[in-house]
């Protein structure tokens, strides 16, 4: 849209059916969205506006809810139903708190996909082996690359905690500042946004998904909720002499309690189960625990006004509008109805069948779909349009043959 219009206040329209546009540009069957496809009214947030740093032509980007054209939020956008989660916090006089951690890799150009990726070329002529993991040099031959990512963060008011080489070659991870759910899921979007365009201005590729490279650690996109009391700001997770509440408690039983029907909510490509069910701390059960990176969800070591859950399920490639909602209806269900969870795991441990996960997309969708919990807390129209949505997905998966099927299947007798 030109500036013009936008500060006229023309009001720019979107048909229904984008919303459950699938990855590859393909739509589900029209009944999913309405079989007139009408339209929705895109309405930007006044906070969420911002001029793009990286853009040497002047440009903004706004960040809008898709309302129906009578008003309400349609039932079909993530960004409203996770506006919808934290309402119903706040219809209870409390306030949920959250933090993401996102890790990427930065990759060279990679116009081949049937080849692996490879870390850039380093300033001494070198592609990056894996031996850089927490190196405080790690990044020297990106150092360009990253002196922009900060810079642009700064210009779109992006607060940042901390940034570090991961475990993986060439992947990095940075920690969000909490607070208020929306904007941290805004923020992640937009911080997304904001490394893809950097990296194409210099050379590079960054890739969020989940599983890019083989015998790898994947990169997550881990969740840290609390919840406080809306008026006063008090961490009900902690009471007066610091210990754990029963609301802490309730809070990781309808975690438990909703984890394995909400796996494609945060697992949402085949692609995802590839760092699910490879794990290098990438957990695929429901089981929680003080501080073990082997759970799902990791209560981390804190001060009790800290007090946290870490939802260590989510992906870097989740959508994290979705994956926060899903966390937090999660949780606000376990404190509803008072549930109790399992005991606190430590050490090496086996997971119970009740606290297993779906380990492929095809497992997590037919799980969803037989959810009635998901359709309450979502709607049935959101949960069988994105059913449908990830179906079309799947299926074009498999209308492929893979490079091992054809290396390791095509001798067989």
């Amino acid at each position: 849209m030109t500036a013009e219009g936008f500060l006229e206040g023309r009001r720019l329209q979107l048909a229904r059916g984008v919303l459950l546009q699938c990855i590859m540009g393909g739509y589900p069957p029209s009944r999913f969205y309405g079989s007139d496809d009408g339209d929705l009214a895109l309405v930007a947030d006044p906070k969420q506006i911002h001029r793009l740093p990286w853009s040497q032509q002047p440009r903004a980007l706004a960040i809008c809810d898709a309302d129906e054209l009578t008003g309400e939020s349609s039932r079909l956008s993530t960004r409203g139903q996770l506006k919808a989660v934290v309402a119903r916090y706040a219809a209870l006089g409390l306030a949920p708190v959250v933090a993401t951690e996102l890790e990427f890799f930065v990759f060279a150009p990679n116009p081949d996909p049937t080849q692996p990726f490879q870390p850039p070329m380093g300033l001494d002529g070198r592609r990056e082996d894996g031996q850089s993991a927490f190196s405080i040099s790690s990044n020297n031959g990106l150092r360009p690359f990253f002196s922009e990512v900060y810079a642009c963060m700064a210009a779109l008011g992006l607060p940042r905690d901390t940034f570090m080489h991961e475990m993986g070659v060439s992947q990095f991870e940075i920690n969000l500042l909490h607070g208020d759910p929306l904007l941290l899921a805004d923020q992640t979007f937009l911080f997304k946004h904001l490394l893809k365009e950097v990296a194409l201005k210099h050379g590079l590729t960054v890739v969020c998904m989940a599983k890019p490279l083989a015998h790898t650690p994947g990169s997550s996109m881990h969740i840290h909720q609390s919840v406080v009391e809306a008026d006063s700001g008090r961490n009900v997770f902690s009471d007066e002499a610091g210990e754990p509440t029963a609301t802490f408690r309730h809070f990781i039983g309808g975690q438990q309690a909703c984890l394995a029907d909400f796996t494609a909510l945060f697992a949402p490509n085949v692609n995802s189960y590839q760092r699910l069910c490879h794990p290098f701390a990438s957990p695929n059960n429901a089981c929680w625990s003080h501080d073990n990176r082997s759970a799902g969800l990791r209560i981390p070591a804190s001060s009790p006004v800290a007090r946290r859950v870490e939802n260590r399920l989510p992906g870097a490639d989740a959508n994290p509008y979705l994956a926060i909602a899903a966390s937090l209806a999660a949780g606000l269900y376990g404190i509803e109805h008072r549930l109790e969870p399992s005991a606190a795991i430590q050490g090496e441990f086996e997971v119970p069948d009740n606290l297993s996960l779906p380990c492929t997309l095809h497992a997590a969708l037919e799980r969803l779909k037989r959810s009635h919990l998901a359709k309450e807390l979502f709607g049935t129209e959101f949960i069988e349009g994105y059913i449908a949505s990830k179906t079309l997905e799947l299926t074009s998966f498999f209308d492929e043959i893979t490079p091992w099927e054809r290396r390791v299947l095509a001798a067989q007798a």
